[in-house]
């Protein structure tokens, strides 16, 4: 059991996978409602408008859109959400489709090339396979 300060917040709560407590976790969660909300009332309106109306920072809009929870309409010209990669307008998440193609291959590229038993890498596991952690490394050369 992991405990952690939350990051936006800073209140102590239990880890769960998630740098944020329960209720700024519930707070972006009534956030993300109302946006999606208000989007689906007025699909064409701006960053501006709608974090004026649904008292919703823009930032928190943005980050809804990047990460994929929220899709532009088809010809909102009110938001310019670009492709980090090539440039082009996307209605959601940070790539187009034909860059996450690009990352997609260049990905499995690099995973099938890589050696499977690499003698190197066997020095940073346990008996199990797994990983150590360093402090575990440490206490295992330590013994010696």
């Amino acid at each position: 059991m992991d405990i952690k300060n939350c990051k936006r917040c800073g209140k102590v709560f239990v880890y769960n996978g998630v740098d944020l407590c329960p209720d700024c976790v519930r707070e972006d969660e009534d956030d993300f409602k109302r946006v999606k909300e208000f989007l689906y009332q007025y699909p064409k309106s701006t960053i501006l408008e709608i974090a004026e109306i649904t008292g919703v920072d823009r930032e928190k809009v943005w980050e809804f859109l990047r990460e994929g929870k929220l899709e532009l309409a088809e010809k909102n010209s009110g938001i310019m959400l670009k492709c980090e990669r090539c440039g082009e307008p996307i209605n959601s998440g940070r790539f187009c489709n034909d860059c996450l193609n690009i990352i997609k291959s260049q990905l499995e590229t690099v995973v099938s090339e890589r050696p499977q038993n690499n003698k190197e890498d066997k020095k940073y596991r346990n008996d199990k396979g797994d990983k150590f952690f360093t402090n575990e490394l440490i206490k295992k050369h330590s013994n010696k």
